[in-house]
């Protein structure tokens, strides 16, 4: 799981916006932004949330710490 925080900060760190994510991950731009205007842990779909981690891991990004935890994002 990850949180709309580690999202927002994720896309910072690679400077891609929504609609490139939206690219990456094969999501609709519309599910993104919700996400991202959600606060902490989605309530949504398992496999959404999980297409978009996976699509940020492949990119570059790690994904440290747990949604209840300090949870955060680096370049790996």
């Amino acid at each position: 799981m990850i949180t709309s925080s580690q999202l927002r900060a994720a896309r910072a760190l690679l400077k891609i916006t929504a609609v490139d994510l939206a690219s990456i991950s094969g999501l609709g731009i519309s599910t993104i932004k919700r996400f991202e205007l959600s606060d902490g842990v989605s309530s949504g779909n398992i496999k959404t949330i999980d297409s978009l981690k996976k699509a940020l891991e492949k990119a570059g990004i790690d994904f440290v710490g747990s949604p209840y935890d300090r949870p955060g994002v680096r370049l790996k």
